[in-house]
């Protein structure tokens, strides 16, 4: 059995998915843009500023399921240039502490929006 998470505290579905399935004990967060709910426009502030707003979107679908960071077991990063790895990782660290979830980052290509980071993870409730 599977539930679909949505919350108006982060950004709408652009397309034929689910901000967030909720199944079996798991969580599993879809990629999160650095969009503003409440304005539909990326936040400010290059990669930092976009990392942090990708986060508190992170934080706001899984508010809706009824977890934290706290629950979340894997996360994935897909950023536009590695060399924004270090200030990406800056911001990440003060959201992720103590027992840190496994994670994996990968430069892409391009991502939606011409983004510069877009974050996905799963969790456990």
């Amino acid at each position: 059995m599977k539930q679909a998470i949505s919350t108006a505290k982060a950004p709408k579905a652009i397309g034929p998915y689910s901000q967030a399935i909720k199944a079996n004990g798991l969580v599993f967060v879809s990629g999160q843009l650095p969009v503003i709910p409440t304005s539909g426009e990326f936040a400010a502030g290059g990669i930092a500023g976009q990392t942090k707003q990708s986060l508190e979107n992170v934080k706001a679908v899984l508010a809706e399921a009824g977890c934290t960071l706290a629950h979340v077991v894997k996360a994935t990063v897909f950023i536009k240039n590695m060399d924004d790895f270090a200030a990406m990782n800056n911001v990440y660290a003060e959201y992720f502490t103590g027992e840190c979830p496994a994670r994996a980052c990968v430069e892409v290509a391009r991502l939606p929006k011409d983004a510069l980071v877009e974050i996905e993870v799963i969790a456990v409730y």
